[in-house]
Formats: C-alpha cells, sequence, structure tokens
C-alpha cells in the first residue's frame, strides 16, 4: 500500500516521503481501516518537526483523525495509533474508540467532525460552561479549529466575535457566522472588542494561537470571564501573569482534549452523539475548503504549518483503493 512517511524531523514539505510499504498489522483489541479520508491537523506539522507531545520512532506516518471503513464495512471516525498515521492508505486504530461517521456529512467533513469540534465542544461547554446570551470571541476564526469553535458558539447561543489575519480569511469568518469579525492585520484587536462590548469584554476566549493573541484576551476578557488556552499556532507559549488575572477577576482555563479518551471516554462519545446531531441539523458543518488526493498531502500539511488556509483540508483516497 501506499503512505507517507517521515525518517527525519523538518519542514512537512521537506521531510514526508510517499513510499509502498505493507499494510499494517493491528494488535490485540485494534481494527484495520481502510481510509476513505484524513484531516490535515496543524499537529500533523508538530508532528514532522519533532515538537508535538508526542514523538512516534521514525519513521512514522502522520495523521491524526481519519474517516475509514471497517472490514466488516462500517463507516467510521478515528483517531489512527501512531507510528502508523491516516495518510495512507490502511491505519490501524483503537477498536473501542471508534466513532460512527454521521450519515450528513461526506467522508472529508466527517474526519474534520472530530478533534477540532471535540476541542471546541469540550473547550467551551465543559470546561468554559458558555451560555446563552454571552459573547465569546475566536482567535484564528476561519482556521480549522477556530471555525469548530465558532459553529459550536452559535450554536449555543453566544454572540462571536472572531478574529483574523487577512481580508480572505475575514470573509470566511463572516459566512460561518461570527457577528463581528476583526482583522488584526490593519485593526486594534483590543480596541474594537471593547467598542463592541461596550467595554465590558468577552466572556469566553477561545484561544489556539498563543503568543500575541493571548496577550490581548487577556486585556478584553469580561469580568469573570475565561479563557480556554487549546494550543500555541504562533509557536509562541505565553506565561500567565497570575496576578493579572486575580486583579481583574478571569480565569485562564488548559484543555488537552485527548486525555478524555482514557480519563473519562464515555464523554467523549456523549460529545460525538451531540456533534452528530448538531450536523444532522444542519447547525454545524465542517468548513473543508481543500480535498486533495493522497499524493497531494505533504504539501498540504505544508500549508497548514504556514498558516495560509482556511477552515480544514482533507486528504480523499478513492474509494477501492487497493493495499
Amino acid at each position: 500500500m501506499q503512505a507517507w512517511q517521515v525518517h527525519e524531523n523538518g519542514e512537512p514539505g521537506e521531510v514526508m516521503r510517499l513510499a509502498e510499504v505493507p499494510p499494517p498489522a493491528p494488535g490485540e483489541g485494534q481494527v484495520l481501516l481502510r481510509v476513505r479520508a484524513a484531516n490535515v491537523n496543524f499537529p500533523d506539522a508538530l508532528l514532522c518537526r519533532g515538537q508535538y507531545q508526542v514523538r512516534p520512532p521514525l519513521p512514522f506516518t502522520p495523521g491524526v483523525e481519519v474517516c475509514a471503513e471497517t472490514e466488516d464495512g462500517r463507516r467510521v471516525i478515528a483517531t489512527p495509533l501512531l507510528p502508523r498515521g491516516g495518510f495512507a492508505e490502511y491505519t490501524v486504530a483503537d477498536a473501542a474508540a471508534l466513532l460512527p461517521a454521521p450519515d450528513a456529512l461526506d467522508d472529508a467533513e466527517a474526519a474534520a467532525l472530530h478533534i477540532g469540534y471535540q476541542t471546541g465542544w469540550f473547550g467551551l461547554h465543559r470546561r468554559a460552561r458558555l451560555a446563552a446570551g454571552e459573547t465569546l470571541l475566536v482567535h484564528a476564526a476561519a482556521g480549522g479549529v477556530g471555525s469548530a469553535a465558532v459553529q459550536l458558539g452559535k450554536a449555543a447561543g453566544a454572540t462571536v466575535i472572531g478574529v483574523v489575519g487577512g481580508p480572505e480569511k475575514a470573509a470566511v469568518a463572516r459566512a460561518l457566522g461570527c457577528d463581528l469579525v476583526i482583522d488584526r492585520t490593519n485593526e486594534d484587536v483590543i480596541a474594537a472588542v471593547k467598542e463592541a462590548t461596550g467595554g465590558r469584554g468577552a466572556d469566553v476566549i477561545y484561544d489556539p494561537v498563543g503568543g500575541a493573541a493571548f496577550k490581548q484576551s487577556t486585556k478584553v476578557v469580561a469580568f469573570e470571564g475565561r479563557i480556554v488556552v487549546v494550543g500555541f499556532a504562533s509557536g509562541e507559549i505565553p506565561a500567565a501573569a497570575l496576578n493579572h488575572a486575580l486583579v481583574k477577576n478571569y480565569a485562564v482555563l488548559g484543555l488537552h482534549w485527548g486525555l478524555y479518551n482514557t480519563r473519562n471516554p464515555g464523554l467523549v462519545l456523549e460529545c460525538h452523539e451531540r456533534l452528530t446531531e448538531l450536523a444532522a441539523r444542519g447547525t454545524v458543518k465542517p468548513l473543508v475548503s481543500e480535498r486533495v488526493p493522497l499524493d497531494g498531502a505533504a504539501g498540504a500539511v505544508q500549508r497548514v504549518a504556514d498558516g495560509v488556509t482556511t477552515g480544514r483540508v482533507a486528504v480523499v483516497l478513492e474509494k477501492g483503493a487497493g493495499a
């Protein structure tokens, strides 16, 4: 079968190589999956660079979420078990962690209704307790993680402010349903948020960026507001000034969604059921901006790494691709 492999760490476009390799053999409690579509995530770039919290042995295949088909014909969403990731014709996953792919979504959309949306759901509902009528600010609102949070925020009845970088991304954020879009490349984010909220600030801030975005968040978070930290796409991990959190009376909440898979997997299934319901109603629909064939995976991961994409980029395999 064909699979992308990383033999040394570096930029995805330089270190990912498409190779012919044997199909993976599932171990105890695992299943073999034929990949239908694999979603590209920023962690895939970090894996290639050797900067992710998990460092699989070399060589490995990146690709952390897929829509796939089981040997008995079920269409499922799965998180492949590294080092045998999803940018391949076949992968393996834990049988107990498989989730049914929503009928309302195609393969690329279904692959994208997993990590980003689960992260958004847990971050906004379980960690921040977002309530209807509150104001939600989403950094990188046109990206894969941010676009999911925008849709989930609107579904929860929040007023959503999206922060983006550039006019193309601003148009995407407006189309997603943001009530206000702020282009950080030509607008003062802090001043714009304060003006839009009458000086009150945002009740919940969803931050997959870190760096300067986190610093802006601390300036515009409301009284008893919650800043949810879900990643550091900027490459800069900020240091929280806890005296500032004390004086302004706000909370900084971390979210590592992967922990729920081991600490409370029942919540992951419950979340997936809610997301499936929202997808069936058309309330949420993953924004898949680009679909590429398997041989385009390296370029797709590099574009995501460079921050030039909107929504999700999916690697789509032809049905019936052989081993």
